[in-house]
């Protein structure tokens, strides 16, 4: 889906789609409990899609009650489950893939994991090295990942023991172990061997832990994990995401006047930064900005940069190569092609700001769902029309996106794929 984005004034009223990052972790707590929980205010993207999916496929009964609300009866006391090798379909979502790895493995002790897109080209080195080492297959052919822990069905696959994970590659990583670790027969300690980034997202982790009754301690190096828990079942609606405000936050930067709704300050997401990272940009001179703990900032954080009165540095950005896209790498042709001024190193952007994006010029959205809200609260502010390709990506994470960007006086050209 092509679209040509038409200069306007973004204002009214939006409220973001609910956290797809609570909203996964919420699903997976839901389907390792022991009764029925009912999981509301939830966005129909792509990523919530594939984890339900998956979730199905290991056999947790997932019922749809209606628009954005789901009943999960918990797999509880019945893990291990026996049972057919379950494939399961991850789409292009990361936080899927790698948070149910471990899952998988505790719940059947193997599964086939695919993907599309660059998923399965994404690091996930950190398990492999872990998991091998500790006796269980693991074997990437032609884009399908295969788990086998050689084990019958009479036992987990997981001993509990230590666990080391770098702490610099993704928090997914950890995030997955700390849902399974729980319900091993011994206590665990998960070790990082690197300094923890993105830790918003782990903090996010904890606190859907705790909200299902099962504990991970904190320590200097890592968690400890007290053995012998299971997650309880409760309702929880999912709160609004973030990381996806930022884009209505980049679109007031860029002068519009959008009032941006249903937001929680002291929300545990880490992408909550972007209140402040806005008033930060909203002065002009030299600013840098180290997005190590909130990666997903970096695109409206950019697009920002492109039009404030001075030079942004976003630094620490090197994880930002093994996203959807080369986000360091579409960023910079994102905003060259809107007339931008953007230099890309190997791990960090810096911007030179103008007043105003000449447009005029052609966007690939590279598939990436960030890169077209970028490219089109950009464009909207734009002297010259911008034409975005492959903007049906933002089905990824925010499927009502075009609906609410001509909600708040959007002008754009296309057929808009639902």
């Amino acid at each position: 889906m092509d679209l040509t984005i038409y200069p306007s004034k973004l204002a009214g009223e939006v409220t973001p789609p609910s956290s797809k990052s609570q909203a996964h972790r919420a699903l997976i707590a839901a389907a390792l409990g022991g009764g029925i929980s009912t999981i509301s205010n939830l966005a129909d993207s792509q990523d919530i899609q594939a984890t339900r999916r998956c979730l199905s496929a290991l056999g947790a009964l997932v019922e749809d009650l209606g628009p954005g609300t789901l009943r999960v009866h918990g797999l509880g006391n019945s893990i291990p489950q026996a049972g057919p090798f379950p494939t399961l379909d991850c789409g292009e979502s990361g936080s899927t893939l790698r948070f149910l790895i471990p899952v998988a493995l505790l719940v059947q002790g193997q599964a086939a994991f695919t993907g599309r897109g660059r998923l399965m080209e994404r690091p996930l080195a950190p398990y492999e090295d872990l998991f091998r080492g500790k006796g269980i297959g693991w074997s990437m052919e032609h884009g399908v990942l295969t788990l086998d822990c050689g084990r019958g069905y009479d036992r987990l696959a997981l001993d509990p023991g230590e666990y080391r994970l770098p702490g610099d590659v993704s928090s997914q990583f950890i995030t997955g172990l700390l849902f399974a670790l729980p319900l091993l027969e011994g206590d665990s300690d998960l070790l990082l061997t690197a300094p923890l980034e993105s830790r918003g997202y782990v903090d996010l982790t904890l606190d859907v832990l705790d909200r299902f009754g099962v504990v991970a301690e904190p320590r200097e190096n890592g968690f400890h994990i007290p053995s012998g828990q299971m997650y309880q079942a409760r309702d929880l609606a999912v709160e609004a995401d973030w990381s996806q405000a930022a884009f209505w936050y980049a679109a007031n930067h860029l002068g519009g006047q959008v009032d941006i709704l249903g937001m929680d300050p002291a929300s545990r997401q880490g992408d909550r930064e972007i209140a402040a990272y806005s008033r930060m940009l909203a002065r002009s001179g030299q600013v840098e900005l180290d997005v190590s703990q909130c990666p997903d900032l970096a695109p409206p954080l950019a697009a920002m940069a492109a039009v404030r009165t001075g030079t942004t540095r976003l630094t620490n950005a090197a994880r930002l190569r093994a996203k959807e896209s080369d986000r360091l790498a579409s960023v910079t042709r994102a905003l060259r092609a809107m007339g931008g001024q953007v230099e890309e190193y190997a791990d960090s952007l810096t911007i030179h700001g103008v007043k105003r994006l000449p447009g005029g010029g052609v966007v690939d959205c590279a598939n990436d769902h960030r890169i077209a809200m970028m490219a089109a609260v950009c464009a909207a502010s734009a002297e010259a029309p911008v034409k975005l390709l492959g903007a049906e990506c933002v089905r990824k994470s925010y499927p009502e996106f075009w609906t609410h960007f001509q909600s708040l006086g959007g002008e754009l050209h296309g057929l808009i794929l639902r």
